[in-house]
């Protein structure tokens, strides 16, 4: 199949952002499809995966991932379908997984992706519950927290891809979970759909009082997604040994000034907490124990997830500004074609 003439859409990194990404800050542009070499398979995109973590890859700051460069098409977790192969191990019609390029088309080398077992969970699964944030999710709460039964748990973003797993996990670890979110109907969906003992909507709710009132025994795990003032509530209710991973900041990812709150040493000494960052690359060498664990509970009915998906190419752009919004329920993705 020579595809080299016929164009597709791509989306680059036009400026950094400053303060809350924009529009104008992204292109998108027509370039060439392009053709496979030996060991590359050509893959239409069918779904886009959009995270909170690509606002950091925006700024041009050390992390623990390199940046985006300017005028280069942006990458993140993308399903699609093999439509022509030169490789051994990839035949047309394969469903795969890999960090593909914001484009309707890519061709890749053979070792960039992976087969997605169809019959195993819905493919949309391996970017979420089964995929990257399921994952996170997973490592974060049992390896750095080790829930253990009867304790408390308290979940920040707690109706977002990872946070609602997190709570789901800490359940079936036998402990009490409160949930925070940003809704009524995401509360009511921590607690009616996903089991969840207590859930705050901090939108409405004064979050110290709340979380004073739901954790009368203190807090002995908080799982962080958000940071910021939300964060600062936990601190006074902390328990002797708690456990803290830090798994994400998105109160503060647009700001512009540096975020500063009350300082944490005090509380972590009085109470000989741990807090720890992390992300899921520090655990590259485990993903397939994660992966087995989240799949087996995922069919034995003990994890529930949902997705926000966005219909078409043209609002990649709308989906990932919408997760700074709150608009999500679940993993947010973005659908731009049809699995045959």
């Amino acid at each position: 199949m020579n595809m080299n003439q016929q164009m597709q859409k791509q989306i680059t990194l036009k400026q950094r952002p400053v303060g809350m990404p924009k529009m104008d800050d992204f292109d998108f542009i027509d370039t060439p499809i392009g053709t496979t070499s030996a060991g590359e398979v050509l893959i239409r995109t069918a779904y886009i995966s959009v995270d909170p973590y690509l606002r950091g890859r925006m700024q041009d700051t050390k992390s623990y991932i390199a940046p985006f460069e300017l005028n280069k098409v942006i990458t993140s977790g993308v399903i699609g379908q093999v439509v022509d192969s030169k490789s051994e191990s990839f035949s047309k019609g394969d469903v795969v997984l890999g960090n593909l390029g914001w484009q309707e088309y890519s061709v890749v080398n053979e070792k960039e992706i992976k087969k997605i077992d169809k019959n195993l969970a819905p493919v949309t699964a391996n970017l979420s519950i089964i995929g990257m944030t399921g994952l996170t999710a997973y490592f974060g709460l049992l390896d750095i927290a080790k829930p253990k039964s009867g304790e408390t748990v308290v979940v920040s973003g707690a109706a977002g891809a990872v946070g609602s797993t997190v709570g789901q996990i800490a359940k079936i670890k036998g402990t009490r979970v409160i949930g925070i979110a940003g809704t009524d109907e995401k509360c009511q969906y921590l607690l009616n759909e996903l089991g969840f003992d207590e859930a705050i909507n901090y939108k409405k709710e004064d979050v110290p009082t709340a979380l004073a009132k739901a954790c009368p025994e203190g807090i002995d795990i908080y799982f962080d997604n958000v940071g910021g003032t939300i964060s600062d509530a936990v601190f006074p209710l902390l328990n002797k040994f708690a456990r803290i991973p830090v798994c994400g900041a998105i109160s503060s990812y647009n700001d512009v000034e540096v975020d500063m709150g009350p300082r944490v040493q005090t509380a972590l000494i009085k109470t000989s907490a741990l807090m720890k960052g992390f992300t899921l690359g520090d655990y590259s060498d485990r993903i397939g124990e994660g992966y087995s664990a989240l799949a087996t509970w995922l069919n034995e009915g003990k994890l529930k997830y949902e997705e926000t998906i966005v219909e078409g190419f043209d609002h990649v752009i709308d989906a990932f500004l919408d997760l700074f919004k709150g608009a999500n329920l679940g993993k947010q993705l973005v659908k731009v074609s049809d699995i045959d």
